[in-house]
């Protein structure tokens, strides 16, 4: 969940999510320890003003700052592939969720379930309490099952995004895409539309609501 001033990332709420932000630390600490060699270096010089023809010739420096950034980039490249791989990788689904996006709303259908579909708008102001976040029917997930989302578009681009689950997938009109998505906890986790749509687009959130299996199945028995 999101909150007032908040610099980082949501928390995770899928094994992916967790993944991203595992990454981001990873790559923040080479970043951070470029930045500050850079900048010493910088501080130094600045301070200390000299100058070595032998040095700027120097062919083993050069060898140094030609081999020693790609070795970071490397650093960093290894675990960003493996993350792009694993988010792309469809393995043991449970559960398989279609979600349809129109100007301007969703739409969902239970592929595994007979006759569970709806239509999830936007709440009107007066009757939410998470202001253009909510919506009248939620996506109802088990926690703790891989689920395969099937993501297109009735009419223009869409755009399906949950930062907490670590999702964000085209909705293009007449292609399919898909994403295996796990909700690691029980919880209510919100996102919207992130591809410009229309005069609405800013309207048309997406609410998922992670329980437990029982739960998830009650739910099921009352379409």
């Amino acid at each position: 969940m999101v909150t007032w001033g908040m610099l980082f990332m949501q928390d995770a709420g899928s094994p992916l999510m967790k993944g991203v932000i595992d990454f981001h630390d990873h790559a923040m600490v080479v970043l951070v320890l470029v930045i500050s060699v850079v900048l010493y270096m910088l501080i130094y010089m600045s301070c200390n003003y000299c100058f070595d023809n032998y040095i700027s010739e120097h062919q083993g420096i050069e060898t140094v700052w030609t081999v020693g950034p790609a070795l970071l980039l490397v650093f960093i490249a290894i675990p960003s592939l493996k993350l792009l791989y694993v988010s792309d990788e469809i393995y043991n689904a449970g559960l398989t969720l279609k979600s349809v996006g129109h100007q301007w709303y969703w739409s969902y259908e239970y592929s595994d379930f007979i006759d569970v579909d709806f239509d999830s708008f936007m709440l009107p102001d007066e009757e939410q309490i998470f202001r253009l976040l909510d919506v009248d029917n939620r996506v109802v997930l088990p926690w703790g099952v891989s689920v395969r989302v099937l993501i297109t578009a009735g009419d223009v681009l869409h755009s399906w995004t949950v930062p907490s689950m670590g999702v964000k997938v085209d909705a293009i009109p007449g292609r399919v895409n898909q994403v295996l998505l796990c909700v690691g906890r029980p919880g209510v986790y919100f996102g919207q539309c992130s591809e410009i749509c229309g005069a609405n687009h800013s309207f048309m959130p997406i609410v998922l609501e992670g329980v437990s299996l029982n739960s998830f199945i009650d739910w099921v028995s009352t379409f």
